[in-house]
């Protein structure tokens, strides 16, 4: 089988699994930088093509990468040759990382330093519902209500709906940018959803612009919105309906980070 037919039956059978947009896109680049690297033709590749490779260009890549690289050559190998040249191969435990969590002032710093208005209210957006980026540039003005400043996202990670929470001062102007922008189908778009890349880039701008020299990122919105609401006082089950995790464990993560909650442990030298 020609390289390129194996790639069109890869995207078919990814499309037919209502698989995400991300999914697609890193299958089709791994398993097309595999057949790169080995030089064969699809069916003839086997679990030492897999191991070279991971030793000669996945070596210095993150844990998470290589789990990703493994799981795209198991689909396409599993769904068009019915084999598994992934076999036999031990996966790498994922990176346990703290995530990076902006203060509530550098939040107010990265919103004033968006250069445009539509750059604004996205911002405010992701901090405001803790929203995944991919979640948000499919947001359509139909999906939400100000009335009672909520929200709905549809078919989110693991094709579920969810419900999510708005700041009232975030619903007055955003119904007043719908209403500028009536014959838009998605909140931040005319008639196509906007790339990830392009919130990432708007970001990555304003970062910048406010001069904060953490690594943020669009998920780090959300990253803070979840740990200021875990400062706050917020039940952690409520966090975890808000932000779409299917385990509590998902969202213990900010336990470890929440500065008000590390704040209100006893010294145990206080106490001698």
């Amino acid at each position: 089988m020609e390289r390129e037919e194996f790639l069109r039956k890869l995207e078919t059978e990814i499309k037919i699994g209502k698989l995400s947009p991300y999914t697609l896109r890193n299958y089709i680049e791994f398993n097309r930088l595999l057949l790169d690297f080995s030089g064969k033709n699809p069916e003839e590749i086997e679990s030492d093509d897999v191991k070279y490779f991971l030793a000669e260009k996945m070596s210095e890549r993150a844990s998470s990468s290589v789990i990703l690289f493994l799981a795209s050559v198991k689909f396409a190998y599993i769904s068009i040759f019915g084999k598994d040249p992934t076999a036999g191969i031990k996966r790498p435990k994922a990176d346990k990382k703290i995530p990076v969590v902006l203060t509530k002032q550098e939040v107010i710093n990265l919103i004033e330093a968006s250069q445009t208005l539509k750059s604004k209210l996205i911002m405010q957006m992701l901090y405001s519902s803790g929203l995944r980026v991919s979640e948000v540039v499919n947001i359509k003005p139909v999906d939400l209500d100000f009335s009672e400043n909520m929200g709905w996202v549809r078919e989110g990670k693991g094709k579920k709906d969810r419900m999510f929470i708005l700041s009232k001062k975030l619903s007055k102007n955003l119904d007043k940018f719908i209403k500028r922008n009536s014959d838009w189908t998605y909140l931040f778009s005319k008639e196509m959803p906007l790339t990830t890349r392009n919130i990432q880039k708007i970001v990555q701008k304003a970062t910048q612009n406010a001069g904060i020299e953490k690594s943020v990122h669009p998920h780090t919105l959300r990253h803070s919105f979840a740990t200021h609401l875990l400062d706050a006082g917020v039940d952690l089950r409520k966090i975890q309906f808000l932000l779409g995790h299917s385990s509590i464990a998902t969202t213990q993560i900010y336990t470890h980070i929440s500065q008000e909650q590390v704040k209100g442990i006893k010294n145990p030298l206080d106490n001698l």
